[in-house]
C-alpha cells in the first residue's frame, strides 16, 4: 500500500498520517496496545458481543475484524475513498461487516440504528464536533455506547512529544468540552511496541513536524541507545464514552 495525496470531501479535516502515509500507519496499528490495556479498557466500559457496532473514522479497516470476532454486525465508515477502497478488500471475506463511505457529521445510517461506537484518532473531537456528537446520538439505539479513544497530552512520553508538536492543542479545554458533552474520561496508559527502530522513526515521523521529529527521536536515541528497550514507548490516552 502506498500513501495517497487527495483532497478532503466536503466538511473533512485531512488527516496528516494515514491518508498520505497509509502503509506507515498500518506499521503504527499493529505497535499500539501490545499488552491489551486499551482493549480492556474498552470491554469494561460496553460489550459488543452480538450487537451491532459501528467503527467511525474506520480507515483502512485495521479494527473491524476485531470487532467482527465477536459483533452481529459490524460497519465501517471513512470519508476518504481510497481507505473506504482498502477496508472493504480487507474484510471481503467477512459477511456481517460492511464499509460505507461517510462523514461523522452525516452518518449514512438510519436512527437508533447501531448498539456500540468506536471513535479511535479519526480526528480530534472537541469544540466543534457538535455535529458529529449529535449524530452519534441519532444512530445510537437506547442502552448502546460510543467511545472515543484520544491523545491525552498532559503525561507519558509520547504526551510529552505531543504537546512540542502540537503547541496550539488545550488538553485542559478538550476535557471541559467532553464534560459539558455529558460524557465520561477514563485514563488509560499503554505502550507502542515496535519491531524495530526503523520502524518507531518512521511512525514518529508521520506523526510530527520534521523538527519535532528530529528532536524526539535524537533525544529518545539518547537515552536508550540500541537497547531493545527503546522500541517500548509509553503513550497515554483518553477514553471518552457515553452511555445512550
Amino acid at each position: 500500500m502506498t500513501g495517497f495525496r487527495a483532497t478532503a470531501p466536503a466538511g473533512v479535516r485531512p488527516s496528516p498520517n494515514i491518508w498520505h502515509h497509509t502503509s506507515t500507519y498500518e506499521v503504527e496499528n499493529r505497535a499500539v496496545d501490545p499488552d491489551g490495556r486499551l482493549e480492556a479498557a474498552l470491554r469494561e466500559t460496553a460489550s459488543w458481543r452480538g450487537r451491532t457496532v459501528l467503527d467511525l473514522g474506520c480507515g483502512s479497516g485495521f479494527h473491524l475484524p476485531f470487532f467482527a470476532e465477536e459483533a452481529a454486525q459490524v460497519i465501517g465508515i471513512e470519508p476518504h475513498p481510497p481507505l473506504v477502497g482498502l477496508a472493504r478488500r480487507r474484510t471481503r471475506r467477512i459477511p456481517h461487516v460492511s464499509v460505507l463511505q461517510g462523514t461523522a457529521q452525516s452518518i449514512p445510517l438510519p436512527d437508533d440504528s447501531v448498539d456500540v461506537v468506536h471513535v479511535r484518532w479519526a480526528y480530534f473531537f472537541g469544540p466543534g464536533a457538535e455535529p458529529g456528537l449529535a449524530e452519534l446520538a441519532r444512530v445510537v439505539r437506547r442502552g448502546g455506547t460510543a467511545m472515543v479513544i484520544d491523545n491525552d497530552a498532559t503525561r507519558s512520553t509520547f504526551g510529552e512529544w505531543f504537546r512540542r508538536g502540537y503547541a496550539g492543542y488545550d488538553a485542559d479545554e478538550v476535557e471541559r468540552f467532553w464534560s459539558a458533552q455529558g460524557w465520561t474520561r477514563r485514563s488509560v496508559d499503554m505502550d507502542w511496541g515496535f519491531e524495530s527502530w526503523e520502524d518507531l522513526e518512521a511512525v514518529v515521523r508521520i506523526e510530527f513536524d520534521p523538527a519535532t521529529a528530529d528532536a524526539v527521536l535524537a533525544q529518545w536515541r539518547a537515552r536508550h541507545g540500541d537497547s531493545p528497550d527503546g522500541l517500548r514507548v509509553d503513550y497515554a490516552v483518553n477514553l471518552f464514552s457515553k452511555d445512550f
